[in-house]
């Protein structure tokens, strides 16, 4: 009689410890390290998680219009008064074309994919007047940019949302000098991923030996499925398939025109969410700063590849001194694919001819 209870309490014990494991592993899925445990699908996350859901669902927006311009990332003009500089941002929902065939609804600081560059010399004052014409909160990170913090842009703990409709003002000193970017830090996996992003330069107050050519390329990834745009995130049935620099997908890219023997600046800006090793062809280029800093002459790299990664920026420079046609490309081969057709995607021609 004592064995039949003590194997009674076994298999009780048993049982019970199976229900916790399996409870444990339903609300935990997907979390990194648990081994064995299922790796969660959108399906998943989307029957259980209302946010995820809220996350996955297509891009869209009131009022969506046509772009204001074909190319993003243009200069952003500004008045003075008082010694401040201030630039006006207006977020808005737009079709965007990647391609001369392929549209995307994008979410836009003043209507392009880049928003347009801000661009100053260190030690300037700055104010940013953000109106926001979405149908969601959104803020405005200075990324990389020594802002006080307040002006952080981080919803709920630096400043409220902006609102629909709202309007919010950002004012600081602009330092140190650098590549730098602004984009969306309210549910950036979102937000981010449908555009709002945009370059922030600053240059130094005496700019030593500036190059002949200064080129800035944001990164970044898209998912377009049956028309509709979705945010393309590293996670099952949400990758992109679709790849863009300053909001292009080869052959849609701009070409960069260069003369023989002239130095040539390229910042790249990592703003998607997948790390990208962008590779130039026929010549070797010298790093020579890491998001935003500059990188001492004896330290500098030369090489002919480099891995730019969310939130990474590098400067890098080379002198053109082969004629051609030269490739500029990111080496994950798939990145340079449409919609899994090659060629596309990460790719630009750097066009070197006689002076």
């Amino acid at each position: 009689m004592k064995t039949y209870h003590y194997l009674l309490l076994v298999f009780l014990v048993i049982g019970l410890s199976s229900c916790s494991t399996s409870k444990f592993s339903s609300e935990n899925v997907g979390i990194e390290g648990n081994s064995g445990t299922a790796t969660s699908t959108p399906g998943m996350m989307m029957a259980t998680n209302p946010e995820a859901a809220h996350m996955m669902q297509p891009i869209g927006g009131i009022n969506v219009q046509p772009a204001s311009d074909e190319k993003g990332g243009q200069l952003l003009e500004y008045r003075e008064e008082s010694g401040i500089k201030i630039f006006e941002l207006t977020t808005r929902a737009v079709q965007w074309p990647i391609l001369d065939n392929v549209f995307v609804t994008a979410w836009t600081y003043n209507g392009t994919v880049p928003g347009p560059m801000i661009r100053v010399t260190e030690g300037d004052q700055v104010r940013v007047i953000v109106k926001n014409e979405l149908d969601e909160p959104t803020t405005i990170h200075w990324h990389g940019v020594e802002v006080p913090n307040a002006m952080d842009g981080v919803p709920g703990m630096t400043q409220a949302p902006i609102e629909p409709g709202e309007t919010f003002t950002y004012e600081f000193i602009a330092k140190p000098a650098g590549t730098f970017m602004y984009h969306s830090h309210y549910e950036g996996d979102v937000q981010v991923s449908a555009g709002l992003y945009a370059p922030f330069i600053i240059d130094p107050k005496e700019p030593a030996n500036p190059p002949d050519l200064d080129i800035t390329l944001m990164i970044s990834e898209w998912r377009v499925q049956n028309g509709r745009t979705y945010a393309a995130m590293p996670m099952s049935g949400m990758e992109p398939n679709y790849f863009t620099l300053n909001g292009k997908a080869f052959p849609f890219t701009e070409t960069i025109e260069v003369k023989k023997g002239q130095r040539v600046r390229l910042r790249f800006i990592g703003i998607g969410q997948f790390i990208h090793p962008m590779h130039l062809h026929g010549m070797a280029f010298k790093i020579v700063a890491t998001d935003g800093h500059p990188v001492p002459e004896t330290a500098q790299l030369t090489k002919d590849t480099v891995s730019v990664a969310p939130g990474e920026r590098y400067d890098v420079e080379f002198e053109a001194t082969e004629v051609g046609q030269w490739m500029l490309h990111c080496h994950i081969l798939h990145h340079t694919t449409n919609d899994n057709v090659e060629p596309g995607g990460l790719m630009l021609i750097i066009n070197v001819t006689e002076p």
